[in-house]
């Protein structure tokens, strides 16, 4: 049969990773040529009538790669019903393509993540095989020792869910940075609280290649291309 998978046509249509892209498949939300999908298997050609919610959408003609400094208080995602600021609100205006949010940051927590509209390059930043490391300082209210970090870097299970850092460095009692290849919705504020011990700040200050350095808050830059290449180079066979 010819064509692409539909989730990779449409994640190509800059509407979401292909894991995102499957789940409005799933929902009924996509038509190929006025029929409905429902199920995955389904392959579409550049020359089929595609639509999400009965908008027709075809893929993007310039990929674009952001990184953005999110201040605490902004929310990662494409709305909010409570109204709340979201973090792609940072670039609109300056950026006319649609972005969508590659992994994410809590509400309260701060720091680097990316926006894109290339679902290939979620895929290959965001899945655990491609072991891309991301770097958080944590600050807490109660002191970390060494035996708890140990254990962390170990693994150990909070409510069924095994929690593991790849790394980390006690920058003093109250401040640690750590280092995640695998991270988990809401891990280090879990993990810390599992020992009742209270995150007063999550910052994410690396992924990858790309820190912080020389970037404010709220605000953004592109990625270079050395950058992009990198990250498909390093976990695209995952």
């Amino acid at each position: 049969m010819s064509g692409i998978r539909l989730q990779v046509y449409l994640a190509r249509c800059g509407l979401g990773s292909r894991r995102g892209c499957e789940e409005l498949i799933l929902a009924g939300r996509v038509q190929v040529n006025e029929a409905r999908v429902e199920r995955l298997g389904t392959r579409a050609a550049f020359s089929d009538r595609v639509t999400v919610d009965g908008r027709v959408v075809k893929p993007v003609a310039s990929l674009v790669y952001l990184a953005v400094h999110k201040p605490a208080g902004y929310l990662c995602a494409n709305e909010d019903p409570e109204g709340r600021p979201l973090a792609s609100e940072l670039f609109k205006g300056a950026i006319k393509e649609r972005l969508f949010h590659v992994g994410r940051l809590d509400y309260l927590s701060t720091g680097l993540i990316f926006y894109t509209n290339d679902g290939e390059f979620d895929r290959v930043v965001s899945h655990p095989g491609s072991r891309v490391e991301k770097q958080y300082l944590v600050e807490t209210a109660r002191a970390v020792d060494e035996a708890f970090m140990e254990q962390y870097r170990k693994g150990f299970w909070v409510e069924g869910v095994r929690y593991r850092c790849e790394d980390y460095e006690l920058r003093s009692p109250h401040s640690v940075l750590i280092t995640l290849v695998e991270g988990k919705n809401r891990e280090l504020r879990n993990v810390f609280a599992a020992r009742r011990i209270r995150v007063k700040r999550v910052h994410r200050i690396r992924i990858g290649v790309v820190t912080l350095r020389g970037l404010a808050p709220g605000r953004f830059r592109r990625l270079t291309e050395r950058e992009v290449k990198w990250f498909y180079e390093h976990g695209g066979s995952a």
